[in-house]
């Protein structure tokens, strides 16, 4: 459906002793890469959060096919494949400078109102931005 790419350094401190990336770094670039697919979209987690919106993961899976290392660069695709109900969907490929894959993951988020803490549908005004 839409898809949109970042690009992300691997810094220092994000590495073991053997300057491979931690897997626990890997949530942390899936959540930059899905604030940056949001932002071209021309939304906003900040002016969501303002109007009581909150997107919880509710899950997330990782497939790790090969190890990134210190200072390489990783390229993270972000894809939707279908439009948000109650819940968005997001998978991801990581690749390295090579085009090597280093990670297949999705990540679940749900719509929640920030007052009740309910589930909420995904608001008319979001899915007006999203792509055919």
């Amino acid at each position: 459906m839409k898809f949109d790419e970042i690009q992300i350094r691997v810094r220092y401190g994000e590495t073991d002793q053997m300057g491979v990336v931690h897997h626990g770094n890997y949530a942390l670039y899936l959540e930059l890469a899905r604030t940056e697919w949001l932002r071209a979209l021309g939304i906003s987690y900040k002016e969501m959060e303002e109007q009581g919106i909150m997107l919880p993961v509710v899950s997330m899976s990782l497939n790790y096919k090969k190890s990134a290392f210190y200072d390489d660069v990783l390229t993270v695709k972000t894809i939707l494949k279908k439009k948000p109900g109650v819940r968005i969907d997001f998978d991801f490929e990581i690749t390295n400078e090579a085009g090597e894959l280093i990670v297949l993951a999705n990540t679940v988020l749900a719509f929640m109102d920030m007052n009740t803490k309910r589930p909420i549908r995904c608001p008319k005004s979001i899915l007006d931005l999203m792509p055919e």
